[in-house]
C-alpha cells in the first residue's frame, strides 16, 4: 500500500530551493542549489529523497577526478549534470516517496528533491526497507556478474574483493544448490560480514585453487592475480573492478596461459548477453529489488551521515575508507 507523501503542491514548491552534492574540483565537493531535471515536463514525478547511498568505489574515483578521457561519455550517470573532472554533479542510489506516496528507487545523484519521468522510477517492495533498497544498483552490478559468469549447481567458486558488490555475489552464489564459496579480502574485519553472508572468508594467501568460477571485485591488480592464480584449468575468472585511470598489471605467464584461462568483463551498463534477449533493464532491477528482502543484506550497510555533511564524508570516504561498505545519506532536514 502507498504510504502518505508530500501534496503536489507542497512538495513543488519545495523544489524551488533545492540542494545538491557536486564535486566542484578533484578532491572536493559543495552543496549546491540545483534546478530539478525535468521539473517543467508534463508527466514528471516528483520525489522526496530520503536516503541515498555512496558507492564508494566508483565515487570515490569520481570525486578524485580520475575518470579517463576515453571513458567520460561512457560513465556518465543518468541525469548527470556537469562534466567530468569537474564541476560535476554524480550518483546513482536514490531512494525516496513520490508526492503520492508511494516509495521507489532511482538512478539519481545525490540531491534532496527532484523531479523525473516515471519511466526512471522504480517500486520499492513492501519487504525492503527504505535504507536497504540504497543497495539496489548494487545488487543490480551483482545479478549482472551472475547472469555472465553462469555459475553451476556444485561449483566450486571463489569471490575475490568483500565490497558490496563481491558480498553479494558471494551471498547470490552460496544459494546455488551444491556450490562451495570462497570470498577473500585483505581486510580480516570482513570475517564477521562473511558469517552473516553464510560464506567462508579467506586471505589472498588462503584461498583454495582449482576454482570452476572466480569473481573479482578487489579494485586491485594484486587481487586480480589472486583471482587468476586460484583459477581451475580452462575456467573462467569474471572482472567487476573499475580501475579508473589507474593501470593494471596482469601475471598472463603463470597459470593464465598454461591454465587455459578465460578472463571476462561483466559491467553493468548492458545486460549481460546471456539474458539479454529474454530480460530488459528494467526486469534486471526489479529483480534486483526483490532479492533485497533478505534482511542479511543489512550488514552492508555500515554508517549513516547527514546530506548537509556529505562534501566532508566523500572527502574521508575518498581517502581513508577504513571498514566502510556502504554509507548511506540520510536527508533528515527533508525527512517527513
Amino acid at each position: 500500500m502507498p504510504r502518505p507523501g508530500l501534496t503536489a503542491v507542497a512538495l513543488l514548491a519545495a523544489i524551488m530551493s533545492e540542494r545538491a552534492f557536486w564535486v566542484v574540483e578533484p578532491g572536493r565537493g559543495e552543496i549546491r542549489a540545483a534546478s530539478s531535471p525535468g521539473g517543467g515536463d508534463a508527466g514528471a514525478v516528483h520525489v522526496l529523497a530520503r536516503f541515498s547511498g555512496i558507492s564508494r568505489g566508483t565515487e570515490s574515483l569520481v570525486f578524485q577526478g580520475r575518470v579517463p578521457i576515453s571513458l567520460r561519455e561512457a560513465m556518465r550517470c543518468p541525469f548527470q549534470e556537469g562534466d567530468f573532472p569537474a564541476p560535476v554533479k554524480y550518483g546513482y542510489t536514490s531512494v525516496g516517496v513520490t508526492e503520492a506516496g508511494e516509495r521507489v528507487f532511482c538512478l539519481f545523484p545525490h540531491q534532496g528533491r527532484y523531479a523525473v519521468p516515471a519511466s526512471a522510477l522504480h517500486r520499492i517492495p513492501e519487504t525492503v526497507p527504505d535504507q536497504r533498497a540504497v543497495l539496489a544498483a548494487n545488487m543490480e552490478t551483482a545479478l549482472n556478474a551472475l547472469w555472465d559468469g553462469g555459475p553451476r549447481a556444485g561449483d566450486r567458486i571463489a569471490v575475490i574483493g568483500a565490497g558490496v558488490v563481491g558480498c553479494m555475489v558471494a551471498r547470490l552464489c552460496a544459494g546455488i544448490p551444491g556450490t562451495a564459496v570462497q570470498l577473500s579480502d585483505t581486510n580480516p574485519a570482513r570475517a564477521a560480514v562473511a558469517d552473516a553472508l553464510g560464506v567462508a572468508l579467506r586471505s589472498p594467501e588462503e584461498v583454495g585453487g582449482d576454482n570452476d568460477l572466480v569473481f573479482h571485485a578487489s579494485g586491485s591488480d594484486r587481487g586480480l592475480a589472486t583471482a587468476l592464480a586460484c583459477a581451475g584449468f580452462e575456467a573462467t575468472v569474471l572482472e567487476l573492478s573499475w580501475y579508473g585511470d589507474l593501470p593494471a598489471s596482469v601475471p598472463l605467464g603463470e597459470n593464465f596461459h598454461a591454465g587455459r584461462l578465460t578472463l571476462k568483463a561483466s559491467q553493468v551498463g548492458h545486460v549481460a548477453a546471456a539474458r539479454r534477449p529474454r530480460r530488459s533493464v528494467r526486469d534486471r532491477m526489479r529483480t534486483a529489488l526483490e532479492f533485497l528482502a533478505d534482511p542479511v543484506f543489512d550488514c552492508l550497510l555500515t554508517g549513516t551521515s547527514r546530506f548537509e555533511d556529505l562534501p566532508d564524508t566523500m572527502k574521508t570516504l575518498s581517502h581513508d575508507p577504513g571498514d566502510t561498505l556502504c554509507h548511506v545519506i540520510a536527508y533528515q532536514s527533508e525527512a517527513r
